[in-house]
């Protein structure tokens, strides 16, 4: 017999009620392993369901890795569709994670759908899955500069990734390869000459590391020209892409330019040897409708410590949100053992750590997360899998389904789950790598500043929590890389990791100090402890998150608040009070880096409305940061000052200085020593190296090609008027020295002789892998080469002075420092002759 239900009493379903804890309980078609919610996720459904807090525009939920933020989420914009506040849109940063929300819907028994086109998901019946790039796109389908598709309730999940794609998405690319960029190229290569005299040559020379920025004032001046240029290349891309011609060097133009073509005025554009990059100061993303007028927009993330990031991307009005969401505790978070076996043992080198870690992947999935391909060439001998977009997927669900072995994952820090036993020992080898080239210019102009440290640390706890996908979960971590570890330890670093990621980092700093000195393979007995589910180390490991709480304060850098604000008022044209905003955060910014780049932004803005006070602007901030754009009128050169003393109460004091303990030493050095290798798409790092190289040897040192924008990469002053005239060439790979290269220290050797007088000596010196030039070049025969023999020579004796002066033990014996530098072979006198050697012409 047939029953009616819908006769019987009782209207409440999980179509009808809003909560989304009682949702839940009700869902018909649930997993088994469902039955009941998790804690930490019915607190985050209660705190949301408050009508204080789910009526507001902006609400931002901060849950850990792996604690159920899918659930949440979906349950969430059931809850939004039964009170009918949709069409609702859950986005992923991409196609690959699409495919696991569809997945834990299905597990639910919750309707979802891909397709926009859905009449379910028009009339408030389906989820719309989608990833970041079908709605942030300039021919978004929701509609641009209009509102095609309406939304009523969207969640932005792994909030931090999605901002990543987002910002490519309003970036413009032009290939080296195009028309378009030889345009554009003839228009700003004078200006971009009297701005980067060497960068011209070595952007003609196809150098792969080189990225120049136009002067600001050049492209206000040409907007309108380059405006016009970008237009008739779109127009006719589009027209070619209608006809079904090939058009794939113009994709970037064309799903950009609707998206860029209003705030041209305010945006960047760099020259690089591959392609043009356009790309605004903050995303104008007003240009999306259906999210701007979206009357609920949840942001889930689990490793935005700064929530900075989301006003400058996404526009959020700081007054509307106060307090984020999270769970009472911060408890809610996998088992992680944090391994730095450099900081155990500054001896132990990378290639221990492979040869270890390739023993452990016999028994053990090994994941390993490098930010380039470079670097995964390291581990292409002992890895068993190479993971690009390409093959990601496929080798995920290798991973997931058993044993794989050692996989590499090229600069993939976000969207990939890797539970239990598809990941027991993950590996961060490295720096998170910039990708694009403004990015590029920024780091190098901020590089040491907070703002940076912040954004590097926000990537590695990203990386970090790939092994753990919930409580129960555990996962060995390794952080290895000189550069890394030195970043880690920098002053403020470790208050940037999440309350959970820092107390189990400093649990394994204790952890470290019982096994200090240990080598490589002592630490395998370590490590046991978590993957073989050691009680005590569990209990312990527990112990250090049970009483923590989540930091639910909103917190937004109140200077980059302004340069939204900023960028806001010049959309309309308000300029004056862009100016007011930037000249504000200038007035509140100590660092004088910082200070220096916003005076850069703040003379932008008033080139608008005042020409000449922007230039004198400029000119101010180049006081502060020389490595900021320099005015027309260009910054006067100062000339390398002379130290006074000696070079070992010249170490002494800067070692002193810079360093409070002999274990910072060392770590900071070895830092210091892996930035100095051969490798493409290192130059600025490189030459940064070698500057601070000199003052850790008690010498002085500039930049000039990067401070005054004219000279050689780097000059040394070693005392009693004796220079090194130095160009870095470290990212060669062909086995001759070139003629453009050549030509380059030839001309450094003439500036010299030009900012200096004939009292002041000088050798030129070249760091290049080999010792050889072209048959077409015509080389001072005063040129010194440091090949690579001899820079790895003097890195050897640069780290055993400083493990010398460790042991030691003091900064301050300028006796015992005088007494290493001559042991080393690492004073003034012989080092030219130590450390460089003669070259043959082809």
């Amino acid at each position: 017999m047939k029953i009616n239900f819908d006769m019987l009493g009782g209207d409440n379903s999980a179509d009808t009620v809003i909560n989304p804890r009682e949702i839940f309980s009700l869902l018909p078609k649930k997993d088994p392993i469902y039955n009941y919610p998790r804690d930490v996720q019915t607190e985050v459904w209660n705190k949301w369901f408050d009508d204080n807090v789910r009526n507001n525009e902006y609400n931002l939920i901060k849950m850990n890795t792996g604690s159920g933020k899918t659930v949440v989420g979906l349950l969430i914009l059931k809850s939004c569709l039964n009170e009918g506040k949709g069409p609702a849109v859950y986005i992923v940063p991409d196609p690959y994670l699409v495919s696991q929300v569809f997945e834990e819907a299905r597990k639910l028994g919750i309707e979802v759908t891909d397709d926009e086109d859905s009449i379910s998901f028009k009339k408030g019946q389906a989820i719309l899955v989608i990833n970041v790039y079908k709605l942030f796109n300039g021919k978004s389908s929701f509609g641009v500069h209009e509102k095609r598709i309406p939304i009523g309730s969207i969640i932005i999940d792994d909030a931090h990734a999605c901002l990543d794609i987002t910002e490519s998405q309003f970036t413009m690319e032009i290939p080296y390869s195009t028309d378009l960029y030889t345009k554009l190229y003839r228009i700003f290569k004078g200006p971009l000459t009297e701005q980067y005299h060497t960068g011209i040559l070595e952007l003609e020379a196809q150098s792969p590391t080189v990225n120049m920025l136009v002067p600001f004032w050049s492209w206000q001046d040409n907007i309108k020209q380059v405006t016009e240029i970008l237009y008739e290349a779109y127009r006719i891309a589009e027209e070619d892409y209608r006809k079904g011609k090939a058009v794939k060097d113009f994709d970037s133009l064309r799903f950009s330019w609707q998206l860029l073509k209003n705030c041209l005025p305010l945006s960047s554009c760099v020259f690089g040897s591959d392609k043009i990059e356009i790309s605004p100061r903050c995303l104008p993303i007003d240009s999306i409708p259906s999210f701007v007028d979206c009357k609920r927009k949840i942001f889930m993330s689990a490793t935005l410590a700064d929530d900075s990031i989301l006003v400058s991307h996404f526009n959020i009005d700081t007054e509307k949100i106060k307090l984020t969401i999270t769970p009472e505790s911060t408890d809610d978070i996998g088992d992680r053992m944090i391994v730095i076996p450099q900081e155990v043992n500054p001896d132990i080198k990378d290639i221990d750590i492979k040869e270890f870690l390739k023993e452990e992947s016999k028994k053990h999935n090994v994941v390993v997360i490098v930010p380039s391909h470079y670097r995964a060439h390291f581990w292409s001998d002992s890895c068993d899998l190479i993971l690009t977009a390409s093959n990601l997927q496929e080798g995920i669900t290798r991973l997931k389904n058993g044993h794989v072995g050692l996989v590499v994952l090229i600069n993939k820090y976000d969207g990939i789950d890797l539970a239990k036993e598809a990941c027991e020992i993950l590996v961060i080898d490295g720096l998170p790598d910039v990708r694009r080239q403004i990015d590029k210019i920024e780091q190098g102009v901020l590089f040491g500043t907070d703002d940076t440290l912040s954004k590097t640390i926000q990537r590695i706890e990203q990386g970090m929590g790939r092994g753990i996908r919930s409580k129960d979960d555990y996962c060995v971590v390794f952080l290895m890389g000189r550069t890394l570890i030195n970043n880690l330890y920098g002053e403020g670093a470790i208050d940037k990791f999440t309350p959970a990621t820092k107390a189990q980092i400093k649990l394994s700093e204790q952890l470290a100090k019982q096994v200090k000195g240990a080598s490589i393979w002592e630490l395998k007995d370590v490590i046991n402890y978590s993957l073989y589910r050691n009680t005590s180390w569990i209990s312990k490991s527990k112990g250090v998150l049970l009483h923590l709480k989540y930091d639910a304060t909103f917190k937004v850098n109140s200077v980059t608040k302004k340069q939204r604000e900023a960028f806001n008022a010049a959309l309309i044209r308000d300029y004056t009070k862009s100016v007011q905003l930037i000249n504000e955060a200038v007035n509140e910014t100590a660092d004088l880096k910082s200070k220096g780049y916003l005076k850069q932004q703040l003379a932008e803005y008033l080139y608008f409305i005042d020409q000449e006070e922007s230039h004198v602007t400029l000119k101010s901030a180049v006081n502060d940061n020389n490595l900021v754009l320099h005015p027309l009128e260009g910054i006067q050169y100062a000339k390398l000052q002379r130290f006074i003393g000696s070079q070992a109460v010249q170490a002494s004091t800067f070692l002193g200085q810079k360093y409070n303990t002999t274990n910072k030493l060392v770590i900071g050095v070895n830092k210091l020593l892996e930035q100095l290798v051969f490798k493409p798409d290192s130059a600025s790092v490189f030459e940064q190296a070698c500057k601070e190289l000199a003052y850790h040897l008690g010498f002085s040192a500039q930049r000039p090609e990067a401070e005054y924008k004219k000279g050689p990469d780097v000059l040394w002053e070693i005392g009693n008027l004796e220079y090194i005239v130095i160009e870095c060439k470290n990212g060669a790979t062909a086995p001759t020295i070139n003629k453009h290269d050549c030509n380059q220290l030839n001309g450094s050797i003439v500036w010299f002789q030009e900012k200096y007088d004939s009292s002041c000596r000088f050798t030129p010196v070249m760091i290049h892998p080999f010792t050889v030039f072209e048959y077409a070049s015509s080389p001072n025969p005063n040129i010194r080469i440091m090949n690579s023999e001899k820079l790895e020579l003097l890195k050897s004796r640069v780290l055993g002075f400083t493990k010398a002066i460790a042991s030691h033990g003091s900064f301050q014996d300028t006796r015992k420092i005088d007494e290493l530098l001559n042991m080393y072979s690492l004073n003034a006198s012989i080092f030219i002759r130590e450390y460089t050697v003669g070259f043959t012409v082809k």
